[in-house]
């Protein structure tokens, strides 16, 4: 390709962050199976600072209906219980020592339809980060045709390459995305 500015890889590298994050904000969308990342986006105020849970605590699911979180210092209990009431995640934590048990409650119809909603919110977010990504490679590819740095052979054959990784990327995000609805709906 031109002058070694153009990279498909690089692109590609891109638009797999944007399906990264997507399968991490989906792993976070409570299904009524408990996931240890439906803590992730807990905080907790200890030792005058904000940590993540998962370096305050152990998180783990010793079943597929209940989260326990096994905090390493006792003191600290009552910031991570607090956190996670506050994280507004549906969860009633139950204390016993230094343990936290956080069951999962059953989902409703009603809560399903809205996780659906967010699901769908998420993918859309997915495909406009893999849409922006394949716009600054056409801009590039433009810029360097124009520029006289690639031919316009090679800048149809690049910009075909971009069209065909971008179509392909966004029908993989649309079948997570059928995947995450199917498990949500059957939960």
């Amino acid at each position: 390709m031109a002058a070694g500015k153009f990279d498909i890889k690089e692109l590609e590298r891109r638009m797999r962050g944007a399906m990264e994050t997507l399968k991490k904000e989906f792993a976070g969308l409570r299904t009524g199976r408990a996931s240890t990342h439906l803590l992730d986006p807990v905080v907790v105020n200890v030792y005058g600072q904000r940590l993540p849970i998962n370096q305050v605590a152990t998180v783990s699911t010793p079943d597929a209906r209940t989260i326990s979180v096994q905090v390493w210092d006792r003191a600290q209990v009552s910031a991570v219980e607090k956190a996670i009431r506050e994280a507004n995640l549906g969860l009633n934590p139950v204390t016993e020592g230094a343990l936290i048990r956080l069951p999962i409650p059953a989902l409703n119809a009603e809560r399903r339809q809205e996780l659906v909603k967010v699901a769908h919110k998420y993918a859309e977010h997915a495909r406009v980060a893999m849409r922006n990504v394949r716009r600054d490679g056409m801009e590039l590819l433009k810029k360097l045709d124009k520029d006289g740095q690639m031919s316009q052979d090679e800048h149809h054959k690049s910009s075909a390459k971009v069209q065909e990784l971008t179509d392909r990327l966004i029908k993989e995000i649309d079948q997570v995305l059928v995947s995450k609805e199917a498990e949500i709906k059957q939960v």
